[in-house]
């Protein structure tokens, strides 16, 4: 369900800041730490112990799913990371008048585009598009 969950497309209100996109990455690390932590858990190491002894089909679904679930983490732990890195550049755009924004906006628009040169995962022009969006946003 949480694999079906991040597959789908994102809806989203139009004036969401850029904090709302760390939030939603946040949440989704801790979904998917939590995922984690159940795959290491010595009942499912059980279990697959069983399922390698009886040579069972299940195990290619079961490494399919388990690398989709490591995928996302990944994706996940690497958004939360670099947003964070963002945070000291976008927090102006919360806290101060238009004018005294636009100090920020250089050193903010540099981060992000040194986050598309780096991330493995938030180099898309999608994603990249809808952080400009919450950056534009938030007023």
């Amino acid at each position: 369900k949480v694999l079906a969950e991040n597959d789908q497309l994102r809806k989203e209100a139009d004036d969401l800041g850029p904090r709302a996109e760390l939030d939603y990455w946040k949440k989704k690390l801790s979904k998917f730490h939590y995922l984690m932590e159940q795959l290491k858990s010595p009942d499912t190491k059980a279990v697959l112990g069983v399922l390698t002894a009886a040579k069972s089909k299940l195990l290619k679904k079961w490494r399919a799913l388990d690398i989709r679930i490591t995928d996302a983490a990944n994706e996940a732990k690497d958004n939360v990371k670099y947003l964070y890195s963002l945070e000291k550049y976008y927090d102006p755009l919360y806290n101060s008048d238009p004018v005294s924004m636009l100090d920020a906006i250089p050193g903010l628009i540099n981060a992000i585009k040194m986050i598309q040169s780096i991330s493995q995962y938030y180099n898309t022009s999608e994603k990249i598009s809808s952080l400009f969006v919450k950056v534009g946003a938030q007023q």
